[in-house]
């Protein structure tokens, strides 16, 4: 059941503050990206009503409602409404005394995310005798387009994974600081909640570090579709925190 559920108490239900206790869902929280503090209000049930969440400017505000509400759902089996989730973004990350304010800057923040961000173009896939299959991904940053091309072979499982290669070369074509730090670990296509997904995993070097990224996307158009639209959740934060 989820964990707003009204259901009561008695009937085994998961509801915040008894079996998932809020303590252990706001420390899940506060390890996500960019997340400074995490307070969670429950109603008079138990049931989650409010979450607000204080970040840095490095991740934007939607990635962390998504972030907020795949944790939960992913370590705690807790479903929470984006409705009931409020995010508040400081440029200030360093201590404050008791009662200061944060300065709030999303108009400031969200101007210059819609200005970094890349967004799905176009995908065009062609398919020979001679050569199998060749994709080619055209994305948009800004006022300019950027392609990304890969080839190989004619099956489903491949055509998935052309198309998120693909969207990495464009991606790194749009990004000199990116480009040769973006690696492609693998596709995977799902299914849940009676619906198809295609999952990926990125990796990604930042000086010595090494890290994976991972993106989910459901497949409405074309799982080729869902391939390019999976990178793109799993590596536009991170291109935007390296444009920094």
């Amino acid at each position: 059941m989820p964990a707003n559920s009204s259901s009561s108490p008695s009937s085994g239900s998961p509801i915040a503050g008894s079996v998932l206790p809020i303590s252990r869902a706001e420390e899940l929280l506060a390890t996500l990206p960019g997340v400074i503090s995490v307070r969670i209000v429950a109603g008079a049930s138990g049931s989650v009503d409010e979450i607000h969440v204080l970040t840095s400017d490095a991740v934007p505000p939607k990635a962390t409602v998504r972030n907020v509400e795949s944790a939960l759902m992913a370590q705690l089996g807790m479903r929470v409404s984006h409705k009931k989730i409020s995010v508040a973004t400081t440029r200030d990350t360093g201590p404050r005394t008791s009662g200061e304010v944060p300065r709030v800057r999303e108009a400031e923040l969200a101007a210059d995310f819609q200005r970094r961000r890349l967004y799905f173009e176009d995908i065009e896939v062609r398919r020979s005798r001679s050569q199998g299959v060749a994709c080619r991904v055209t994305l948009r940053k800004g006022g300019s387009s950027y392609v990304g091309e890969a080839e190989g072979l004619e099956s489903q499982r491949l055509r998935v994974e052309l198309a998120a290669k693909a969207t990495l070369e464009a991606i790194m074509r749009s990004e000199a600081e990116v480009a040769g730090t973006l690696g492609l670990e693998g596709c995977k296509e799902f299914s849940a909640f009676e619906r198809e997904f295609v999952f990926v995993g990125i990796s990604a070097r930042f000086e010595r570090e090494t890290v994976l990224l991972t993106g989910t996307a459901e497949v409405r158009e074309s799982p080729e579709t869902a391939a390019v639209l999976a990178v793109l959740d799993a590596t536009n934060r991170w291109v935007e925190y390296s444009d920094k």
